[in-house]
């Protein structure tokens, strides 16, 4: 859940020609482990995918930082938080998706289980006699390859990050702004903090993104908590004051080194690189689909995910190419005068006497009405010119009366006239026609949040 670390170090290396300089830095200072397996992790690769780890590891944590943390106990090797980011090839944007650590997923060798179990299976299952940093290693790569199976794509870098380097990376930014629909109070987290827009930093910051009791969707709560704390850091790291405070870069950068652990490959200069065309708004945060809550054969709490192709269709759209650019508008059609186009005008706005009123209308503004009636139906949502294959000027000329009003070819009508459908959002010839306004749908608490979204959150 402390994942900022690596979204700072890939933010600040971008800013100027200084980049450089921090970039040999923090690959001389970051920690490394063999986490890339050679095997169980293929799949789509037109992009880069970093999966994101959070460790809860406590070892680095003095007992007077514990207590000043609200840390408890160390709880070993739980990865609770994992976050894979996807950058397409052109780095003009970013997916971050967050991956419950209690989906119930397929663990390559071990059968289901918990997500966040994959990482402890991997490094108890190291080879007898390997040291620490080989069952780390393991560790990694059982996770790596139990995402890559779930998501049928190729992960190709790994960052982890514990509770004391998020700690020191909040407070070297000075803070980052959050805003909380409610106030927030929970012992477990040591969160106090409250309803409005804040600046948070330190234990605090820790705390915001820790909490889960108290929160109505739990865990879910808590992952939007840790979306909205990254993005917030994102917003803070592009703003012009963290861009030209060289000092203030070098600090962050030293400060991620620190508490990073990646992968032998992962050049966090070309990373940098890579996303320097990302803004705010083009860095998207949303779930992994699922179905709803669930219990094991052992009557634990486990989340049950969509199927495997839909799974695979979402990650599949995240590289998708954007929808191509609307054409160029045609040039404007030829009209002719009003009084040279006969019009039949048909009701079906379900507006009793509509149709005599805007022939009235029609007539006042020189065209020549044939025929007055109602529609085949009362349910036009939208305005119809119909017209004869050959007859464009005659229907550009009464769209020109009622504009935005759709042209529709049609054989049905007859050679040099043209048929006018009123519908719902007809206003009036010389008006333009007005959409009609459905009742807002409500929020789908499922929706993806850019880094751009300041609305308050649970």
């Amino acid at each position: 859940m402390r994942l900022v670390a690596a979204v700072l170090t890939v933010a600040v290396l971008g800013a100027s020609g200084w980049g450089w300089h921090l970039g040999r830095l923090a690959d001389a200072s970051v920690h490394r482990t063999d986490a890339i397996p050679t095997e169980g992790n293929a799949g789509r690769s037109e992009a880069m995918n970093l999966l994101l780890v959070g460790s809860d590891s406590r070892s680095r944590l003095t007992p007077e930082q514990l207590a000043q943390l609200n840390a408890g106990e160390d709880s070993g090797l739980n990865t609770d938080t994992m976050i894979l980011v996807h950058v397409p090839s052109d780095g003009s944007q970013a997916s971050f998706v967050s991956l419950p650590r209690d989906s119930w997923v397929e663990i390559p060798g071990y059968g289901q289980d918990k997500l966040n179990a994959a990482y402890s299976f991997g490094y108890h299952g190291a080879p007898e006699g390997s040291d620490d940093a080989a069952r780390q290693a393991a560790g990694a790569q059982l996770l790596i390859q139990t995402i890559s199976g779930l998501t049928g794509l190729q992960i190709d870098h790994y960052a982890e990050v514990d509770l004391l380097g998020f700690f020191q990376l909040s407070n070297v930014l000075g803070g980052v702004e959050v805003n909380l629909c409610a106030a927030a109070r929970d012992s477990y987290s040591g969160v106090n903090l409250p309803a409005g827009v804040q600046t948070i930093s330190g234990e605090q910051a820790l705390a915001f993104v820790r909490q889960r009791h108290g929160l109505e969707r739990g865990d879910f709560d808590r992952i939007v908590r840790q979306q909205t704390f990254i993005a917030a850091m994102l917003r803070k790291i592009l703003s012009e004051n963290v861009f030209f405070d060289l000092g203030k870069q070098r600090e962050l950068v030293e400060a991620a080194a620190g508490a990073l652990t990646v992968d032998e490959s992962l050049d966090l200069f070309g990373l940098a690189e890579q996303m320097q065309a990302v803004t705010a708004g083009s860095i998207e945060f949303q779930t992994v689909p699922y179905v709803g809550d669930d219990e094991d054969e052992n009557g634990r709490y486990i989340l049950r995910l969509a199927d495997e192709e839909t799974l695979h269709d979402f990650f599949a759209d995240l590289s998708a190419e954007p929808d191509a650019p609307p054409a160029e508008p045609a040039e404007p059609a030829d009209t002719v005068a009003p009084g040279e186009v006969p019009v039949a005008v048909y009701n079906g706005s379900g507006t009793a006497g509509l149709a005599g009123e805007t022939a009235a209308d029609l007539e006042a503004a020189g065209f020549v009405v044939t025929s007055t009636g109602n529609a085949d139906s009362s349910d036009y949502a939208t305005t119809e010119i119909r017209f004869a294959p050959g007859d464009d000027a005659l229907a550009a000329t009464v769209a020109a009366a009622v504009p935005g009003a759709a042209t529709v070819p049609s054989d049905d009508v007859a050679g040099g006239t043209v048929q006018l459908v009123l519908g719902s959002d007809f206003a009036g010839v010389g008006a333009p026609v007005t959409a009609s306004t459905a009742p807002a749908a409500p929020a789908d608490e499922a929706a993806a949040r850019t880094a751009a979204d300041t609305t308050c959150i649970n």
